[in-house]
């Protein structure tokens, strides 16, 4: 049996005194018996909203790989993962007790040759229905479409899917009682978005400041991923010499980054935190973006929100909570006044001291 003796952040502005673990489970009245006392500031594991264990720079990892991308995320903090789209099966990091909970997205579906090679499964508008079923069922309650993507015929960013296929693939995912999210980088195609009635949106470096009011009233999230946006000068730079318009419009979304994430916060739009590590970027990354959205504008407050509380309620799973399974990190000191003490947490997951002791 752990002792909490706290305090313990229970909600952005809500402090509880101390709780205790027993059976992995967190409670708040006193049990019997003795206790070892784990003294300290107590705040729900983080969550990282977007990454993908079990891919690399090239697809599918094997589960050596898979399972050093999740204990990397969980040394950092991050106890519950959002996977954006994965080609690997992952299942069995649900059997280790010593491994973050994730919440699948199935495989991402993109438009051939229309995103990176290896990483989604590829189809045409045709299929888009039928294999939305699929990865409906094969997730966690998410299905991942990548909405945008370079045209090379037109060199520049352009929608994947026309707006009544992308609908009809909307609705079958919902019909099966999934929600959808999309890659969405430009401005062409959010008003699709929109009509569609999609649940989510990843990055939204192009969402138009006339459609944030309209998304906050749908509810509809965006994840900005700005540990990922960050790498949009070097691929403008890779793509310059045969793309030079699609470079330009990369460092121009680039360059707004911050001022796009601080008006959909104004907007009262939901913003989660998530690091889109996986492919390019490497795991345990979630202090580096909430430390992103701090630089954009939003109050340590809030970006912990986006990486706790909230997003916790947003996926399904309880915080410190009276019953709850005991996924927390304990501090040395309150991270509403300093993110950097998350950078040293002692990890207790499913009841469990496993890193930082």
């Amino acid at each position: 049996m752990l002792h909490l003796s706290g305090p313990l952040l229970v909600g952005p502005d809500q402090v509880a005194g101390q709780a205790w673990i027993v059976g992995g489970r967190l409670t708040f009245t006193k049990p019997a018996g003795a206790a070892t006392t784990l003294a300290g500031w107590v705040l729900p594991g983080l969550v990282d909203a977007h990454c993908h264990v079990g891919i690399g720079p090239h697809g599918r990892v094997e589960d050596d790989v898979s399972e050093a991308q999740a204990l990397t995320d969980r040394n950092a903090g991050a106890l519950l993962l959002r996977d954006a789209g994965s080609a690997s099966q992952t299942r069995w990091i649900d059997e280790r007790e010593d491994l973050p909970r994730i919440v699948r997205a199935g495989r991402h579906l993109a438009r051939t040759r229309r995103y990176l090679r290896g990483l989604a499964h590829e189809i045409e508008p045709e299929d888009l229905v039928e294999h939305v079923r699929v990865q409906a069922r094969r997730g966690d309650g998410w299905v991942k479409l990548v909405g945008d993507w370079i045209d090379r015929s037109t060199g520049d960013l352009a929608p994947c899917w026309p707006a009544d296929v992308l609908a009809a693939g909307v609705a079958a995912a919902h019909e099966l009682g999934a929600r959808v999210t999309v890659h969405q980088f430009g401005a062409q195609g959010v008003e699709d978005l929109l009509a569609a009635g999609v649940d989510g949106i990843e990055h939204g470096t192009g969402l138009p400041a006339e459609v944030l009011p309209r998304l906050a009233a749908a509810g509809v999230a965006v994840v900005p991923t700005l540990v990922n946006i960050a790498t949009f000068p070097g691929i403008a730079d890779r793509g310059e010499p045969k793309f030079p318009t699609y470079a330009a419009h990369m460092r121009a979304l680039h360059a707004r980054r911050y001022e796009n994430v601080a008006a959909l916060h104004e907007a009262g739009v939901p913003v989660f935190a998530g690091t889109d590590a996986g492919s390019v970027l490497p795991h345990g990354l979630v202090v580096d973006e909430l430390s992103e959205l701090v630089a954009a504008g939003l109050s340590r407050t809030a970006a912990l929100d986006a990486g706790t509380w909230a997003a916790r309620r947003w996926l399904g799973h309880p915080g410190l909570e009276e019953g709850a399974s005991a996924d927390l990190l304990v501090l040395d000191g309150d991270p509403r006044a300093d993110l950097g003490v998350l950078r040293r947490p002692r990890v207790v997951l499913r009841g469990r001291v496993v890193a930082g002791a």
